[in-house]
């Protein structure tokens, strides 16, 4: 009766169909073994498993979620050729999923974790990096749509680099897959940040939540702090690869080739501005070619930037403006606004920047590195935007507060949130001072370009 019972609960968990063509013994077994699972009894869950597995391997979906964390676990506590025997049943159990369940096994999602396996445990399989990079190159491009782990675009793109240090891979294929990926994980974020953001109001601030949403939302950051993490990982992997002194030959020697490609031309401009060769000839070559052959926000910026250079502030802030109207996603408009608004900051025109920081906020709610950046700038002007050294240093609290928004409406930054919050809040005035000044409780107003109001803390 009780396994009976535990097999109905588990049908209309795991989704199994036609379940009374089933003979008894085959319903006890996918009970039995789902209970060992699920109270992590793997080694008594395994032989009534196999034995399923084999015979019936149609039955339910829970033969491949549950066999794949029996098979796990058999990886983790085993060794030598037993560990090599339970990782190749591992990479063939996903195969019969895809087969028996191919609605509910995306591809590109399995492929991804059959080739991690295989170079998690390469040595034991005696896999080489050539073959490994062609496991992961044939499930990117099987199912780029599926192949999300952040882990699994990292090591893609580790192998690349390893095989282009041995001269396996050449320099355009290096940057191509570089700006490949990196493309693959901004539509990641993208797609995460929105979803993020429907349950965010104006001020970037956490609406009421229902239990479910919350663990939505959760998942959302888990997602995005990933996703940020490998996108860092893959710079500093490709590290000095891409540098100026690389990339412009490169990109001179195939510009006649690719001048009427636009997706070669926008990966250039993007590399070369992100990588500071902006002031070679090359780059304006690039981006007025990419601006007459198929104009976007891209080009209105980088033009913009080149005005900058040139001294022609007022047509230069004509296309910045004109690369926001060019786009048309809220998340693509606050990248655009966030470039222009650090192109401000760089040049020390703190209240334009914070301005356009502020305009991206709006287009993205949780864009933490706004409030950061404006705390930044805040710090740098203490020394100018007071009257008298309490004053000046009062402008720190004013950073803080400014950081301490950037952790708040973006998880991803509360660690570079709370270094600068510790920074800024140890150059404010001391609780001596406080008590000494007798300001306790003031509102100390900011000069210069701030415009802002301070509280001194109460004591």
């Amino acid at each position: 009766m009780k396994s009976k019972l535990l097999l109905t609960l588990l049908v209309l968990l795991l989704g199994a169909s036609k379940i009374d063509a089933q003979t008894e013994a085959e319903l006890e077994k996918l009970s039995i073994f789902s209970e060992y699972v699920k109270s992590k009894n793997y080694d008594a869950a395994y032989a009534p498993w196999m034995e399923l597995r084999t015979t019936t391997p149609k039955l339910n979906k829970a033969i491949y979620i549950f066999g794949e964390r029996i098979l796990k676990d058999k990886i983790s506590n085993s060794e030598g050729d037993q560990k090599t025997t339970y990782i190749l049943d591992l990479l063939k159990l996903w195969e019969e999923r895809s087969v028996n369940f191919s609605k509910i096994t995306p591809k590109g999602a399995y492929l991804a974790k059959a080739s991690q396996l295989k170079y998690d445990n390469r040595n034991l399989l005696g896999e080489s990096n050539e073959i490994l990079y062609a496991n992961f190159d044939s499930a990117y491009n099987s199912d780029v749509k599926t192949f999300t782990n952040p882990k699994s675009l990292y090591t893609y793109f580790s192998l690349m680099v390893g095989l282009y240090d041995s001269s396996s891979k050449s320099a355009q294929e290096l940057f191509s897959k570089y700006d490949d990926i990196s493309e693959k994980i901004d539509f990641e974020v993208k797609n995460y940040t929105n979803k993020r953001n429907a349950f965010l109001d104006q001020d970037g601030e956490v609406i009421e939540l229902s239990r479910k949403d919350n663990s939505r939302l959760k998942s959302y950051n888990s997602y995005l702090k990933a996703y940020n993490q490998i996108a860092g990982s893959i710079d500093t992997k490709l590290g000095t690869r891409a540098n100026c002194e690389n990339l412009v030959p490169l990109y001179a020697r195939d510009f006649e080739e690719f001048k009427s490609d636009g997706i070669w031309l926008q990966r250039a401009m993007n590399r070369m501005y992100a990588k500071g060769c902006n002031d070679d000839p090359l780059f304006v070559t690039i981006v007025e070619q990419k601006n007459a052959l198929e104009p976007n926000a891209d080009t209105a910026f980088y033009l913009g930037i080149l005005k900058d250079k040139a001294g022609n502030s007022k047509e230069a802030l004509a296309f910045y403006n004109q690369a926001v109207d060019l786009e048309t996603s809220s998340f693509e408009k606050s990248k655009i606004l966030y470039k222009i608004a650090t192109s401000f900051k760089k040049k020390g025109r703190f209240s334009q920047a914070r301005s356009y920081y502020m305009k991206a906020l709006k287009a993205n709610p949780s864009m933490g590195k706004c409030h950061l950046s404006i705390a930044a700038m805040y710090a740098k002007s203490a020394n100018k935007c007071g009257t008298d050294n309490f004053s000046k240093r009062a402008v720190y609290w004013l950073a803080a507060k400014e950081a301490a928004k950037a952790g708040r409406i973006d998880p991803t930054m509360k660690k570079n949130a709370s270094k600068s919050i510790a920074n800024y809040e140890a150059k404010a005035p001391q609780k001596s001072e406080i008590f000494s000044s007798g300001r306790t409780g003031q509102v100390i107003k900011v000069g210069c370009w701030i415009g802002r109001s301070v509280t001194v803390p109460s004591l």
